[in-house]
């Protein structure tokens, strides 16, 4: 098993390989995480693993503007973590981010804050994570992209129930769908973009980031376009799913 060690920004939400992450960097952890990552030469990549919040909070109780009434918890790395071990709190399968962009805002060293682009490239498998410096890091494993029986067929009938049920969402909410939106032809691009795009609770877009290949990634989303596409169809106005489910991310 070869295994690479990266910094970990965990997060609320599921980064698929492809997908751009706009972050707004704050915490006294994750300053310092961009502070390392802008001392990397300027014409290599700037990766970071993004790992999904399993159980925990993504910006820690102590932290800035997060007032609850309770004696805030020492910061640290692992602040609002499984103290014993964070790696519990957290997914097992994430995406590495490459850093396009990291600009520093206000005085200090490191700056008070960053305004950071990211684009998600490879899967991993979470090993360890370690809580021993000024933020996460954590031994991990990539995940190869396995095509899987059948992905070419399955990619073109997910695009067509995508297109419906961007039609369906689109009518639904009162709103136009662009035209001339052009779509990938790759499977695995379209696995990811459709599993991004998708009206999703995290834990459902965890388990298609999982997926054991592109294939059975492709059906389950087929299965999900189907369902999806017939539930809004019979209602008068589309929920905000994950606003019902945990509270807006400052990220």
């Amino acid at each position: 098993m070869t295994t690479t060690r990266l910094p970990l920004f965990p997060l609320n939400t599921v980064l698929f390989p492809g997908l751009v992450l706009p972050l707004n960097v704050f915490e006294a952890r994750y300053r310092a995480m961009m502070k390392d990552l802008l001392a990397l030469p300027d014409e290599g990549p700037r990766p970071f693993g993004v790992v999904a919040i399993r159980d925990g909070h993504e910006v820690a109780p102590s932290a800035l503007g997060l007032p609850d009434g309770s004696e805030p918890p020492e910061a640290g790395a692992a602040a609002g973590f499984a103290p014993d071990d964070p790696a519990r709190s957290f997914h097992a399968v994430g995406c590495v981010a490459d850093a396009s962009t990291i600009r520093p805002r206000g005085e200090g060293d490191p700056a008070e804050s960053y305004e950071v682009l990211a684009t998600g490239t490879t899967r991993f498998r979470l090993v360890s994570v370690d809580a021993s410096g000024p933020y996460l890091t954590a031994e991990i494993e990539p995940l190869p992209e396995v095509a899987g029986e059948g992905a070419g067929a399955l990619a073109s009938g997910v695009l067509r129930a995508f297109r419906s049920y961007q039609k369906v969402l689109a009518g639904a909410n009162e709103r136009t769908l662009a035209p001339g939106q052009e779509l990938p032809d790759d499977p695995s691009v379209v696995s990811y973009l459709v599993a991004a795009a998708t009206m999703l609770y995290s834990g459902d877009k965890q388990r298609l980031l999982q997926a054991k290949d592109t294939a059975t990634r492709l059906a389950e989303e087929l299965r999900i376009l189907r369902h999806e596409t017939a539930l809004i169809g019979k209602l008068p106005s589309v929920p905000g799913a994950e606003y019902t489910a945990r509270p807006t991310s400052l990220n």
